[in-house]
């Protein structure tokens, strides 16, 4: 008995509540959860914001497409995860893809018109979302650094 009893000691390393992971992914659920209704009237979901956040910004650095392995690593998602997510787009008409004149083998995803004009209306998300939080934009920009600091060094 006294063995079971030395088993069921505490270990707050193994408490939920001190798991730096749970906080994370705790905080990306409901982050996430707060795009829902910002979304919704576009008629995205967050995973196709984040393809169109990433084209959009290829558009403005005057790149008319990018392959499906750039978006991939952008995203940190693997090609499998990414394209069938890309199909779903393609059929909504907000993006277009192609197979690379110099390498058949690759596929090439570009904005359509469709996508292109999303961007209009898609601009307020950052700020409504950022008025969800009730938090300062100096926190959350700070938040931001620490995370991509962590990634970096995990990379």
């Amino acid at each position: 008995m006294k063995e079971i009893d030395k088993e069921l000691e505490s270990f707050p390393a193994l408490h939920l509540d001190n798991q730096f992971c749970f906080s994370l992914y705790s905080l990306s659920r409901r982050v996430t959860q707060g795009y829902t209704p910002l979304l919704k009237p576009l008629d995205l979901t967050y995973p196709q914001y984040l393809v169109l956040l990433v084209l959009w910004q290829a558009y403005e650095d005057n790149q008319k497409s990018i392959s499906v392995s750039q978006l991939s690593h952008k995203l940190k998602l693997d090609t499998g995860t990414v394209t069938p997510l890309l199909k779903r787009m393609q059929s909504k008409d907000l993006l277009s893809r192609t197979r690379s004149t110099e390498d058949e083998r690759i596929v090439m995803i570009a904005l359509t018109d469709k996508g292109l004009l999303l961007r209009q209306q898609a601009k307020a998300i950052p700020q409504a979302l950022l008025c969800q939080s009730n938090t300062e934009q100096q926190d959350i920009i700070a938040l931001k650094e620490q995370l991509q600091k962590m990634l970096r060094l995990l990379d």
